[in-house]
């Protein structure tokens, strides 16, 4: 049964260079799945900082959707799996639904999806390690609009989905980890 550990954080709080610390010190053959889908040249940027820190030996897979068959793929090959990140995976999820938002069938779309994550790491081999980043968007204010709310309420449940079933779970804040499980 593969590891897990969560790495969450708010927005530029290090947790991707933290998570990208830990893989590097793994040892291990290291897999990239990256998340991201380029809708502007924002993300476009972001994408840009995130792969100039990625060594060269690392292989990079790309999973805005059905990340759970590629944590596997990814798995036959590589002992570290380093997954940036949940909450934009979790964005690509609700961007595919349409209004109106029925709360019910999001948040089963979403435990499914993260039970699905989760099953993934655990069915590789014991010696792999998943590293799951992800935000943690409740901590601010309350959003102003709907779909702004259920995507934090829904990233809260993903988040706690995940950490329960991690071995570990880190919090950055500031740029410094903080190990909570």
């Amino acid at each position: 049964m593969g590891k897990m550990i969560l790495v969450t954080g708010g927005a530029r709080s290090g947790k991707s260079a933290f998570a990208e610390q830990l893989a590097r010190e793994s040892g291990g053959s290291v897999a990239y799945i990256a998340t991201a889908e380029v809708w502007d040249e924002e993300m476009a940027h972001r994408v840009t900082l995130h792969r100039s820190r990625r060594p060269a030996g690392w292989k990079t897979y790309e999973a805005p959707r059905e990340a759970a068959a590629v944590i596997r793929e990814a798995g036959r090959e590589h002992g570290v799996i380093l997954f940036d990140c949940v909450t934009i995976y979790l964005s690509n999820m609700l961007c595919r639904e349409t209004e109106p938002y029925d709360e019910a069938h999001l948040t089963a779309l979403v435990r499914g999806e993260m039970a699905a994550l989760v099953e993934a790491a655990r069915g590789l081999p014991k010696e792999a390690e998943v590293l799951f980043v992800t935000n943690e968007v409740g901590a601010g204010i309350v959003p102003e609009n709907r779909l702004a709310r259920l995507y934090r309420d829904l990233a809260g449940l993903a988040n706690q989905q995940l950490a329960a079933a991690a071995d570990a779970v880190y919090a950055v804040l500031c740029g410094i980890p903080l190990r909570i499980k």
